[in-house]
């Protein structure tokens, strides 16, 4: 991998000087310069201009746009515009259109909207990505390569139902072991031949059940989504190579989306020389959903500092409410990220288009072209914020000892499971087990289950319901040298192929835990069971076990039911370890009552007490350790340091037990001395 070089903080954003006349790129350079904008992204979605048919290529606009930034000594992040292609392509060359998941063909339109198989995208994309770096690699201002555009979308033609018969020869090698791997003796499904195989669709086997997908054959589905992961995958590789071969020196990425459900990113990662990603948090969400986001972009990225690629000044256009950012939330949002890994805080957009569906989304410089709004003074204060703190964050990393473990492939599996509950959300798990780790401030790492695990006090695995290959022995032999293990309600029932695991849930698992689980009650909303646990009363919804010990202690009982008295969390004794069981899916309050016991026990310690609403987060580098404090809330809060060191933003000195005064959506970044 190619690491990136910069100097500081990068600062700046997506620029599409091409939707408007020259004599406002002037104007465009004066303002960035007043807001301390250092780097744009360009030629995001610019394919249709500089392409205008097979064999000929303009990049005279492109040439004036990346000398004009040269010349006024912005760094580039230099996108390769293979996000949307033309419309004289899918005219001239209809394989590059997708079909959809009802089977319906699409006209050219919206982007995402090239097929990852057709042999004409697979042409056309990396030829472009070589051409713009032979042309543009020397220039000396390129700071990255960006693949692409947010790559999504699933596609049911042709060209994808050939390709996913050749990705399952390569994955199972004969027709009997998709025969087996699928359970295709259920329903009279076997097949005989690798041409009767189609697409899991609309058309086939699957159906649309309240907004959600169901299907009939889960290990079908869930090879056409891994399938598809990979067709993209294979596109992004594609171009990356095509620039690697041209300029090898400089870095190469993609923006990445977090929580993002169609794509495996643990996968992606490991093809990107870094990570970048594109934050939008939603209206109404919890603050400290979006932080999760930034740990498990951390976390695919094996623990590297990322980049924040995207975020919107002021408003976004594509939610249900598109509400402002408040006075300081979008400074409080950045830090946010440099807290949990970001090496840059760059946003979409630098202009606000004037026609389509992102007119309306925010940017540096707005409708009214000034530079006295709110949104500008606002961002050119944290621009020079940035240029003051230099490099003295870059690369930091933090040295968590407890983990959350996140997998795709087991995402995917818990979704599109054939019960017990339609509401059973993986990630809702997850982000309750994290909540709880961030508002104790005690670091964590979200890890794929490729990762290693010893160096972690404690391990969380929400909802681990596919057990992949040979984890348990990871996770067995995790415990018995001394590890702490936390699993949850519907975990160890299936291993990749998604077949259950008989002998009784959790599986291959079920020795780790010392338990047997004999049914899994399903409650609907309007129901909840509870259980007592160190003396305070826990709500138990949506999954309930009826356990059975098997050398495991049960710590805390169902309250109500039939199964009144049976184990709802119970720990078990392995080797030098621990594992802890948890037989429903907990609230907030009782992950933290459990990982507030086992952490202690274990010696782990947070980084400092703070006020409900402030989170304190460690990045560690060459240079030093930087603790973060954010206050998430509107007013003001005070918070006592517990070690001594200078507030780099303001350049405050602060002994140990020294309290300091946040106002609302303040931040304080404590060099410790």
């Amino acid at each position: 991998m190619v690491p990136y070089r910069i100097s500081k903080v990068l600062f700046g954003g997506d620029y599409n000087p091409e939707q408007w006349p020259r004599e406002v790129w002037h104007e465009d350079m004066r303002l960035f310069k007043l807001a301390h904008v250092d780097t744009v992204t360009l030629n995001v979605f610019s394919w249709a201009r500089i392409q205008p048919s097979e064999d000929t290529y303009d990049f005279a606009d492109l040439d004036e746009i990346m000398n004009l930034v040269r010349e006024n000594g912005l760094n580039v992040c230099l996108a390769t515009s293979t996000a949307a292609h033309s419309a004289w392509m899918a005219h001239r060359h209809p394989d590059v259109l997708r079909v959809g998941q009802d089977g319906m063909k699409r006209s050219f339109g919206a982007r995402h909207n090239s097929c990852p198989n057709s042999p004409t995208y697979r042409h056309y994309a990396p030829l472009l990505a070589k051409k713009l770096a032979e042309r543009y690699g020397d220039m000396g201002n390129i700071v990255a390569w960006h693949v692409s555009n947010e790559y999504g979308g699933l596609c049911y033609c042709e060209n994808c139902a050939a390709a996913f018969r050749v990705w399952l020869r390569k994955r199972y090698g004969t027709i009997d072991a998709v025969n087996r791997a699928w359970n295709t003796s259920f329903w009279g499904h076997t097949f005989y031949d690798w041409e009767e195989i189609v697409p899991a669709d609309f058309r086939s086997e699957e159906w649309s059940m309240g907004g959600r997908v169901r299907t009939n054959f889960q290990g079908i589905s869930l090879d056409y989504r891994r399938f598809m992961s990979d067709s993209l995958l294979e596109c992004f590789c594609l171009e990356r190579d095509a620039i690697r071969a041209v300029t090898p020196d400089i870095p190469v990425t993609t923006n990445m989306m977090g929580l993002y459900y169609e794509l495996d990113y643990g996968k992606w990662a490991k093809e990107m020389d870094f990570i970048a990603w594109d934050s939008y948090p939603s209206y109404g969400e919890p603050a400290n959903f979006n932080i999760l986001r930034h740990d498990v972009m951390r976390g695919v990225g094996g623990g590297k500092a990322f980049w924040l690629m995207e975020q919107t000044p002021s408003v976004s256009n594509w939610h249900q409410y598109c509400a402002l950012k408040r006075p300081g939330v979008m400074r409080r949002l950045s830090y946010e990220a440099m807290a949990r890994g970001a090496d840059t805080v760059m946003f979409f957009q630098m202009r606000r288009s004037i026609g389509a569906c992102e007119k309306y989304h925010g940017a540096l410089i707005d409708h009214a072209g000034r530079s006295d709004t709110r949104v500008f003074r606002e961002m050119a204060a944290l621009g020079e914020e940035l240029d003051k703190l230099g490099d003295v964050t870059l690369g930091g990393t933090t040295d968590a000892r407890v983990a959350l473990i996140f997998d795709w492939d087991n995402w995917w599996a818990t979704s599109l499971s054939a019960g017990p509950s339609a509401d059973i959300d993986a990630v809702s798990e997850l982000a309750r087990w994290h909540a709880a780790l961030l508002d104790m401030n005690v670091p964590v790492d979200v890890v794929g289950v490729d990762a290693p695990l010893d160096k972690y006090a404690a391990v969380v695995a929400p909802m681990l319901y596919m057990v992949k290959g040979d984890y348990d022995e990871t996770l067995r032999g995790y415990v018995r040298r001394g590890g702490t293990l936390i699993a949850t309600s519907f975990s160890g029932y299936v291993q990749e192929n998604d077949l259950v695991m008989p002998g009784g849930y959790p599986g291959s698992l079920r020795d780790i835990f010392g338990v047997w689980v004999e049914e899994i009650d399903a409650l609907p909303p309007d129901r909840v069971n509870g259980f007592v646990y160190n003396g305070v009363r826990y709500p138990a919804r949506l999954l309930c076990d009826v356990v059975h010990t098997e050398g495991a202690k049960a710590l805390a009982h169902f309250e109500t039911d039939f199964y009144a008295g049976m184990p709802a969390l119970t720990c078990n004794d392995l080797g030098e370890g621990h594992a802890y069981y948890v037989a429903t899916c907990p609230d907030e309050a009782l992950c933290a009552a459990l990982l507030g016991d086992v952490l202690k026990a274990a010696g782990v310690a947070p980084i400092m007490d703070t006020p409900r609403g402030v989170i304190a987060s460690v990045r560690e580098n060459e240079r030093g350790r930087i603790v973060y404090i954010i206050n998430q809330t509107d007013g003001e809060q005070s918070v006592t340091l517990p070690f001594a060191g200078r507030d780099l933003l303001t350049g405050t000195a602060y002994a140990a037990g020294d309290a300091a005064a946040l106002a609302g959506n303040g931040v304080m970044l404590i060099h410790i001395d």
